[in-house]
């Protein structure tokens, strides 16, 4: 754990120990991936003001999300298959967010279920909804999170139709994975992941399970999901799920400021400018480059948060003096996951903790609460 000093590092013992389906399904874009990679570098183009000879005593990230108190303005992404980064992968990712004062986000295509976390943690936690055509399924899934007492909505807008993501298509993804020579090796050779997954009954899309109409085995489980995610959705369908979950309301995938405006006028009470990661639309611009024109456009009507490329807690720092009220990790927290379970996901959360605070303190700033552009150097 002591050389663990970076996220790369978490993603270094994280593709070690993980079966590779698995790892290249958190660690993949869309096509060529140019915009999972333009993610990531777009944020080293933006360089910091160093200030000197300021006080840098009592220090705090400590802000608020929606309303809610933060540790820090960070929060897990809705991911899905975390499960299959780590057994029960969620709950251990909900249970180290939970300790460490932070929003966790329940993907709707997790292995374990809104139940499974609501049992294994104290405090709410935020679930993210895809949008099927059994529009039945819809409301009892947010019948279901209303029921656990998950404290936001987070509504993906993005994933109408699922982009074509080469990897999982070369390394025949599944949950649970498929037994061919291929697989059965890529398990072989990750014993300890082995080990977790045998002693856990969760290994398939447990929200699902059980709970979707027709859906009685595998088989059928799978062609229910390829055929059920609606190109249809649109604004009305906002309308109505917002009155149906009745709570705060978080819009996801917003990349544009004529969306940013629709979106501002739903009510909702936040909206995330991302690009699903890099993983639906390649070629997009990068999440980080669009914040600005999303703030200039919006920021005085919804709060504004930020996902996609976040690797560290200077970048941390320089979305939020760009406009983001709050920011939101996927991959560093699987990496963790992979690497070493909840101490893994805790790791990350602390690795970016110690960033975004010293980060900071160099910029001639004690609170995340007033950092703002004045931090950024401007050439």
């Amino acid at each position: 754990m002591s050389t663990v000093l970076e996220i790369a590092d978490l993603k270094k013992l994280a593709r070690r120990r993980v079966p590779k389906m698995f790892f290249d399904y958190a660690d993949s874009g869309a096509w060529t991936e140019s915009t999972y990679r333009a993610n990531e570098s777009d944020f080293a183009k933006i360089k910091l003001r160093q200030r000197v000879l300021v006080d840098m005593t009592d220090r705090s990230l400590a802000t608020t999300m929606i309303g809610q108190n933060v540790t820090m303005p960070v929060a897990l992404s809705p991911t899905g298959l975390a499960g299959m980064q780590h057994a029960d992968g969620e709950i251990l990712a909900a249970q180290a967010a939970q300790e460490f004062g932070v929003p966790f986000t329940l993907s709707t295509m997790s292995i374990c279920s809104i139940e499974d976390v609501a049992a294994a943690t104290k405090k709410p936690f935020w679930f993210q909804l895809y949008v099927m055509k059994d529009r039945d399924f819809v409301r009892n899934l947010i019948e279901r999170a209303k029921a656990a007492g998950c404290s936001a909505l987070v509504l993906t807008l993005d994933l109408q139709i699922l982009g074509q993501r080469h990897k999982d298509l070369r390394n025949g993804l599944s949950a649970p994975p498929k037994f061919t020579p291929k697989h059965i090796w890529q398990m072989m050779t990750r014993p300890q992941w082995c080990l977790g997954m045998l002693a856990t009954q969760r290994r398939t899309f447990r929200n699902i399970a059980g709970h979707a109409k027709g859906v009685s085995d595998l088989s059928s489980l799978s062609s229910w999901t390829a055929e059920q995610f609606d190109p249809k959705l649109n604004w009305d369908d906002v309308e109505w799920i917002k009155k149906l979950w009745g709570g705060p309301l978080i819009l996801k995938g917003i990349l544009d400021e004529e969306d940013a405006l629709m979106a501002a006028k739903t009510g909702a009470d936040a909206i995330i400018v991302s690009n699903h990661g890099g993983r639906q639309l390649d070629g997009a611009p990068s999440s980080i480059s669009m914040l600005p024109r999303i703030v200039d456009t919006v920021g005085d009507k919804v709060e504004i948060h930020l996902d996609g490329g976040i690797r560290s807690g200077q970048d941390v720092l320089k979305a939020v003096a760009l406009g983001a009220k709050g920011t939101y990790i996927g991959r560093p927290f699987l990496y963790g996951l992979g690497a070493m379970g909840k101490a893994g996901v805790t790791k990350a959360l602390e690795i970016i903790a110690r960033e975004a605070d010293v980060t900071m303190a160099l910029c001639g700033k004690r609170r995340i609460t007033d950092v703002d552009a004045s931090i950024l150097h401007k050439d």
